[in-house]
């Protein structure tokens, strides 16, 4: 349903493992979730259908509400407007992780352009979603960002190698050529990816499901835009190890020689 259809709000029910109970539905607390826009018929229908789906929801209308909200309700994820009446979006973002909260952020944005996914990624966004949008599918991005953030880590292994390039799991440390990247938790689960596959071609399909947890056919757009801002980080090296297959996907390997 999308969201410039007329307002008729439907439950999108929350499954777990093979179809079984929903996943709020149980006497644990249930996740919370601050949506944030100015728009209050827009805030409204999204709120409204997180609670019917099982989640606690608090509404803000600026930057300033939502920073307060932060601290008082404690979200587990927020969803973000990038256009807010004060400040926007993508500083409020900064402002979350200059705090220090790690929450998870899923910004809506009537933006299309490429620079400004990118922009909302390298300010530690999780997900990025244009208006006008399916409200199915904003839950179905919120249950795939929180079931990757309560996804327990996987067992320590020796340091991935590749080239000049290097992965510390145990640290977190990504370094090529002995200098020390810094790159977001998203950013950090793709090369992590492409370097267990090193030499090996895989598809946007595949990286959406094992790095965004996305087992709904999510747009490919968001691993275009997260691969960009690897690449300006990783690749300011030589030579280039991040390469396109056109038709394919991605695959980190050297360069063939000429």
């Amino acid at each position: 349903m999308f969201l410039e259809a007329p307002a008729r709000i439907r439950p999108v029910p929350l499954r777990g493992p093979e179809g079984g109970a929903p996943v709020n539905d149980s006497p644990q607390r249930k996740d919370r979730i601050l949506v944030v826009d100015d728009e209050e018929n827009i805030g409204a229908l999204i709120s409204a259908t997180l609670r019917l789906t099982g989640f606690e929801v608090e509404v803000a209308k600026d930057a300033a509400e939502c920073l307060r909200a932060a601290e008082q309700f404690g979200p587990d994820l927020v969803i973000l407007d990038v256009m807010l009446p004060d400040v926007d979006g993508f500083e409020v973002a900064k402002r979350l992780r200059a705090e220090g909260r790690e929450v998870p952020v899923l910004f809506l944005s009537a933006r299309h352009a490429v620079h400004d996914r990118i922009t909302g990624l390298a300010v530690g966004g999780d997900d990025y979603v244009t208006k006008p949008f399916d409200l199915e599918e904003v839950v179905l991005r919120v249950q795939a960002i929180l079931r990757r953030a309560k996804t327990p880590a996987a067992p320590e292994r020796p340091v991935l190698e590749y080239g000049d390039l290097e992965l510390d799991e145990a640290a977190h440390e990504v370094r090529r050529a002995g200098t020390t990247i810094e790159l977001s938790p998203t950013e950090y689960r793709l090369l992590q990816y492409l370097m267990v596959n090193a030499g090996t071609v895989v598809s946007k399909n595949q990286i959406l499901d094992r790095v965004w947890n996305y087992d709904f056919g999510g747009s490919g757009r968001i691993v275009e835009s997260y691969i960009h801002t690897l690449r300006k980080k990783v690749d300011v090296f030589d030579p280039p190890l991040i390469q396109t297959v056109r038709g394919f996907g991605y695959a980190l390997r050297l360069p063939r020689p000429q």
